[in-house]
């Protein structure tokens, strides 16, 4: 089995190999022209061993040192020095072992490490492959307990200073450090941006005043422009994909979500910067919809929520002051982001998880009025509801990893705080 969780290493780059999945004759192709080690790739002849005598997790150590520089390899059953695949014997592979100890030892949490067995077509020869991610939580510590004393922790910050491993000094723990809160400012910002560009794509094209639902989702590591770009053909699978496991989220299938609202489009994505673009607006019928597919992982959908939302004309002329708010059309649009952002996550391979940003927003502030359906079909505004004029923006987290059950509940998450704002609670 393949090892498929990071899109590029230095290995690749020495084999003249496409990102992909590590095989093992990659593996051993590396090993028998000599590659050395280097700041992502560590050789080890034997397996991780338990630390003996009060000192540092080995395995732990490691993996910090690759998660605080750059991401790499530790590959396991070749000899550091001489490169000699010896390989190693799978039975005495023990992964939940190898995660304990790296849970025990190293913090903050260092999520996204893959353990793989690469067994040759014969047999005769395996490897261990983990394969450790860039940190944006870096810089992590790694502990252990004194020996004489097991209420005393020390603690180090190991990183790869090229071919081995060594400890961060206190002016490099203080720019790890910074180095961290600027990547955390740097995603806000690419995600207000994602945001405002949504916005500024549906607003002015909008054939009346209306409010709009718009979530965007961005990989903690975005795919780097080496990778190879979301194929055109693919972009309509995924939203065909994403709609059906949308579906699987909610028992109500009455309300139309904006992924089926897209199949009038579908056959032909428009092509974007480095992304491609589906959108009903130029139609001038029906619900207005907007989504895009980046190729470095990251999703936009934006759709209007006020498009008869209302069908009773009494009550609709009572709210014409305010703009309304279809609150299922909330529930689908909420399923159909998360299904979106984890589908194309998961095609490309990214290898982090992806955060989905949630708005519901007009072009001017004006009070918003929730619509929600009672008795399985009668369309009401709700007596005791909230008209806000703004709503707070919300945030959810989801994986390529990530089942049906888990999306659910993180589209159930982002619905609840969205209509909460409304003074009310509904259900997908």
């Amino acid at each position: 089995m393949p090892c498929t969780a990071r899109s590029w290493t230095r290995l690749y780059e020495y084999l003249g190999a496409p990102p992909g999945p590590l095989t093992f004759d990659m593996v051993k192709k590396a090993a028998d022209t000599n590659l050395v080690e280097s700041d992502d790739l560590d050789w080890k002849q034997f397996l991780p061993r338990p630390p003996q005598d009060g000192r540092w997790n080995e395995l732990a150590k490691d993996v910090a040192a690759m998660a605080n520089t750059r991401g790499g390899l530790l590959i396991y059953g070749v000899t550091d020095k001489t490169t000699k695949p010896v390989g190693i014997d799978p039975d005495e592979v023990n992964t939940q072992q190898y995660a304990q100890w790296i849970r025990n030892h190293v913090q903050p949490y260092l999520p996204g490490l893959t353990f793989t067995t690469l067994t040759s077509p014969d047999g005769t020869i395996s490897f261990l492959v983990i394969d450790i991610p860039a940190s944006p939580m870096a810089p992590h510590h790694v502990y252990r307990t004194a020996a004489k004393d097991k209420d005393q922790q020390a603690s180090v910050v190991p990183y790869r200073d090229a071919d081995h491993t060594a400890w961060m000094a206190e002016h490099q723990i203080e720019r790890a450090y910074r180095d961290r809160f600027t990547r955390t400012q740097h995603a806000q910002d690419e995600t207000d941006r994602l945001l405002a560009h949504a916005l500024d794509s549906v607003l002015p094209e909008q054939a009346e005043p209306s409010a709009w639902f718009v979530a965007v989702a961005r990989p903690e590591r975005p795919l780097p422009r080496t990778a190879p770009p979301l194929a055109r053909e693919k972009a309509p699978d995924l939203c065909t994909t994403a709609r059906a496991r949308s579906q699987r989220l909610t028992s109500n299938r009455q309300t139309v979500g904006p992924l089926t609202g897209l199949d009038i489009v579908l056959p032909n994505p428009r092509p974007g910067l480095r992304r491609w673009v589906f959108s009903t607006l130029p139609l001038r019928t029906g619900r207005e919809i907007y989504a895009e597919l980046h190729h470095d992982g990251s999703t936009a959908l934006a759709v209007n929520l006020s498009w008869k939302a209302l069908r009773d004309s009494d009550a609709a002329d009572s709210a014409t002051r305010n703009v309304l708010v279809d609150a299922d059309v909330v529930g689908a649009s909420c399923r159909d982001a998360l299904a979106l952002a984890h589908e194309l996550a998961r095609h490309l391979g990214v290898d982090s998880s992806v955060h989905v940003t949630t708005a519901i927003t007009t072009a001017e502030p004006v009070p918003l009025t929730p619509v929600i359906t009672e008795y399985g079909s009668f369309r009401t505004i709700p007596e005791q509801a909230r008209q806000p004029r703004r709503i707070q923006p919300v945030t959810a987290l989801t994986t390529p990893a990530d089942e049906d059950e888990a999306l659910r509940m993180s589209a159930q998450e982002t619905f609840t705080d969205l209509m909460h704002q409304f003074g009310i609670t509904v259900y997908l």
